[in-house]
């Protein structure tokens, strides 16, 4: 009974955690969309793991965007979401050392911040994860797993591979946040996440890159279809106005965004289904490699001072004047 409302007690404070934190104009992927691939990832997972996720799956889902909340109020977090990749030349992934000390040696750590360390920060996650494994820490186990989850996913949206990241031309401006939270928003909760049983990777950096270069070459082609239909149905079809809380926002229409999405031959709902397997597939890699440990037996409630600790995070979430990192307009 007493375990019973110490884990009543834990989520009602996640809750108030979760929800009371303000709400940004636009983020990577989308909140509702970095929420989903998250949710859905636990039901990739065997047995042994999915009983363990299952009972914190809102954690999961609901940790899923701190990431972004982080990259908005401390400095260096932001460039952990992304890799200009085109930056680097022609053929950037002939050219970019695969592993972080290579790439640090060939460009400099300065020059590797400045257009983003998204593959890289993956693999720093993974161990952490894999370490969290092993040594049973529930805390550390859900906040990686949610955490890597993020990144993972910002590596599978094409916007996040390009210096072009929001528009090559000001009339493509706000194309980052009609991509990855528009889109999603509309049509997400409607998509096919049956992905299959989560996979070991045999080389998760290696794979990371291939998911980074997997989305780039989407890059052209979004802007190609963007350009080509804002030309074929008119600037008067292109937006529309929408509630948003108290206010009325201006937003890319309902036409415009069913065509987008059907010309992209369904690109966004492809993208999230290939960040859901991922996530899955690297948290059970994580797993795997830290020896499989029993999560049966792993304490099941998540700890007063981890509480304490994303309520610090909210905090200066909150206290933020000067926002850090990239601002994707709508």
């Amino acid at each position: 009974m007493k375990r019973e409302i110490i884990r009543s007690v834990t989520v009602l404070l996640l809750s108030v955690v979760f929800i009371t934190l303000p709400a940004i104009k636009a983020y990577p992927f989308g909140f509702h969309a970095h929420r989903k691939i998250n949710r859905m990832a636990v039901f990739t997972l065997p047995p042994e793991m999915v009983g363990f996720f299952r009972k914190h799956i809102e954690y999961i889902t609901e940790q899923s965007i701190q990431p972004d909340r982080l990259a908005h109020a401390i400095p260096g977090e932001a460039p952990r979401h992304y890799i200009d990749i085109d930056q680097y030349g022609e053929n950037p992934f002939a050219t970019v050392p695969k592993t972080w000390t290579k790439a640090v040696e060939k460009y400099s750590e300065d020059t590797l911040m400045a257009h983003g360390v998204l593959p890289w920060h993956i693999n720093v996650m993974m161990t952490r994860l894999t370490r969290a494994f092993e040594s049973g820490d529930v805390d550390r186990i859900l906040y990686n797993a949610a955490h890597i989850g993020h990144y993972i996913a910002d590596a599978c949206t094409p916007l996040h591979t390009t210096k072009y990241y929001n528009g090559r031309t000001p009339d493509e401006v706000g194309i980052h946040g009609f991509w990855e939270s528009r889109l999603p928003e509309l049509y997400a909760d409607g998509f096919n996440y049956f992905v299959g049983r989560a996979e070991y990777i045999e080389y998760p950096l290696e794979k990371v890159w291939e998911l980074v270069k997997n989305s780039h070459l989407k890059v052209d082609t979004i802007y190609q279809v963007f350009n080509d239909l804002r030309l074929r149905m008119g600037a008067d079809r292109v937006y529309s106005h929408e509630s948003r809380g108290m206010s009325n926002m201006r937003v890319y229409s309902r036409d415009f965004s069913k065509a987008f999405h059907e010309e992209l031959k369904f690109m966004v709902e492809r993208q999230m289904k290939l960040a859901t397997k991922s996530v899955g597939d690297f948290w059970y890699t994580a797993w795997v490699n830290a020896g499989q440990p029993e999560l049966s037996k792993v304490v099941k409630a998540v700890s007063e001072d981890h509480i304490k600790e994303l309520e610090e995070e909210k905090k200066k979430f909150e206290q933020t004047e000067k926002p850090q990192g990239r601002y994707y307009p709508q």
